[in-house]
């Protein structure tokens, strides 16, 4: 029964804070004593510990994780739980960020140091993830067919998604080995763009775009996602266009709706990607999220290639914000919308 911090999250990780806490009765005082966090902590992670136990705010900020851990968001308060739940215990613990005698946050260098002097185990959370993409199956691929496109040839490969069920595909050209970078697109499906070719994004160009890009090099993957409106679902996107058409951008309008800025799930697509064995990538993409994204789940990304479509009048705004505010590598809008 622990409250969000905030309706609305803001923050650059988009970490799920809730209000602060300290746990009340005998043996705690103010809550700020080391001793006092020790038992704020232990009880946290207690299934016997009830609401009452806890006054709000406190001292404590704990972290919601969210469900299928680092598969879902590569996260250090994901790896905590999965590191607890790998090793049999209640799932939760203390997250704690090592500082520097300087006040700089701690590096890997700096990191490495301190494992050498206390003689402790040290893990990223690629390792975390990778070891558990080996241990869990979170994907169950289907029946192989061929189908023909007006962009060419290609295997059709349908996956489905053990967790919620959704339902993913991959259009296949080629043959590779481990080791040879592939040409691969991950597109989040766009139901307004895909199908009816709405002019309000670039969705559906850039899908058979990325189609004939891959039956041109001779080889490579189209690895369509069940990740409508970048994660948020069909009916919060309309809802999404609506504000839009009120004068907000894509961004703000998916935080008026209590959503992060992206909600799509990269892990499936990199599980995906393992199953088709792909060692190394090129991937078709202008976007810098999506690519630290896949890299979090150790995808070796050898090299980005762009993927732009001529800008409409209708699409012109949506592409400078996602340029000006996430970074997207675009310069195909054509008439600069000032702000």
């Amino acid at each position: 029964e622990l409250d969000m911090m905030v309706g609305v999250n803001t923050s650059l990780h988009e970490t799920q804070f809730t209000v602060s806490v300290d746990l009340l009765g005998p043996g705690t005082s103010t809550g700020v004593s080391a001793r006092d966090r020790a038992q704020t902590i232990k009880a946290l992670v207690d299934p016997t510990t009830k609401p009452s136990d806890l006054g709000r705010p406190g001292h404590i900020f704990p972290l919601k994780a969210k469900m299928k851990g680092v598969l879902r968001r590569a996260g250090h308060t994901e790896a905590v739980v999965d590191l607890t739940r790998l090793a049999g215990l209640q799932p939760g613990g203390a997250l704690v960020e090592i500082m520097n005698d300087d006040g700089t946050m701690a590096r890997l260098p700096d990191l490495e140091k301190l494992k050498q002097k206390f003689d402790i185990k040290i893990i990223a959370i690629r390792d975390l993830i990778t070891f558990t993409l080996e241990r869990d199956t979170i994907i169950e691929k289907g029946e192989i067919v061929k189908l023909p496109t007006e962009h060419g040839e290609f295997e059709f490969i349908p996956f489905r998604q053990i967790s919620n069920g959704l339902e993913h595909a991959a259009l296949v050209k080629g043959k590779w080995t481990k080791d040879e970078p592939v040409l691969v697109r991950l597109h989040s499906s766009c139901f307004t763009g895909d199908i009816f070719g709405s002019l309000r994004c670039d969705c559906g160009s850039q899908l058979h775009k990325a189609m004939e890009m891959v039956e041109t090099e001779g080889k490579g993957v189209v690895i369509y996602l069940s990740q409508e409106g970048r994660g948020i679902g069909l009916l919060n996107k309309i809802k999404a266009y609506k504000l839009q058409d009120e004068g907000m951008d894509t961004f703000q309008a998916n935080l008026k709706l209590g959503f992060g800025e992206d909600e799509r799930d990269y892990g499936v697509g990199a599980s995906i990607m393992r199953e088709l064995g792909l060692g190394k990538i090129k991937l078709i993409s202008n976007n810098p999220v999506k690519r630290a994204g896949l890299e979090g789940y150790g995808i070796r990304i050898v090299e980005a290639v762009p993927l732009e479509i001529p800008s409409n009048p209708y699409n012109e705004f949506y592409l400078k914000t996602k340029a000006d505010k996430m970074g997207h590598n675009l310069t195909c809008y054509k008439h600069i919308v000032k702000d």
